[in-house]
């Protein structure tokens, strides 16, 4: 007689594909490529006269391929972390916020004869967030947290010290994105934990 025994529980296979993350980096490439075809500088935000809607679309325009390139890096990486805890759409949101939250420190604190555009605000956003969301009373986040916490504050920290030399890179909104991003995942915590308590 044979013994009939439980069969092992599968562990399912990993589907996140990352849809977020490689649709922001393709809409990145995109507008890198149509610029150079059609010389999209009305989309850029201009400092000194901006439109609405360059707080959005100066996210998605970058100087040259080099500053495209690390953006896209930085967003691989970091966007991942926060797609795999939040979500597609919370993913491409936090992007948007974030760039726009950087786009109007650039227009409070900078002069008004320049112009600005590049991912690097909504990424400095997504720095923050993934450290923010990961923060867990268990040993795996913290680690992940101690990790990737250290890279971001050194980032932070060389932005701060570096801020009153601009050149050509936009300090100001690195901070502005980093700024957005930790308001916006402490509000949306806020949030949940009140909605929480009414249940």
């Amino acid at each position: 007689m044979t013994e009939s025994r439980p069969a092992a529980p599968v562990r399912p296979a990993r589907t996140t594909t990352y849809p977020g993350v490689f649709g922001l980096i393709l809409v990145n490439l995109g507008f890198f490529l149509l610029d150079l075809i059609l010389d999209l500088h009305g989309l850029y935000l201009d400092l000194g006269r901006p439109g609405w809607h360059q707080l959005t679309t100066s996210q998605f325009l970058h100087g040259d391929w080099v500053h495209l390139s690390v953006n896209l890096f930085f967003l691989y990486i970091f966007g991942r972390l926060v797609e795999e805890e939040e979500g597609t759409l919370d993913l491409v949101l936090t992007y948007l916020i974030c760039g726009f939250g950087a786009n109007v420190f650039s227009l409070l604190f900078l002069p008004t004869d320049g112009i600005s555009l590049g991912a690097s605000g909504a990424v400095f956003g997504l720095f923050v967030t993934s450290v923010l969301i990961k923060l867990r009373w268990h040993w795996r986040n913290l680690l992940e947290v101690l990790i990737l916490g250290q890279f971001v504050i050194m980032q932070v920290w060389t932005e701060l010290a570096e801020l009153g030399d601009q050149g050509t890179t936009n300090r100001v909104a690195h901070l502005g994105g980093a700024v957005t991003g930790a308001v916006l995942v402490l509000a949306l915590r806020r949030a949940r934990a009140k909605n929480t308590g009414l249940r």
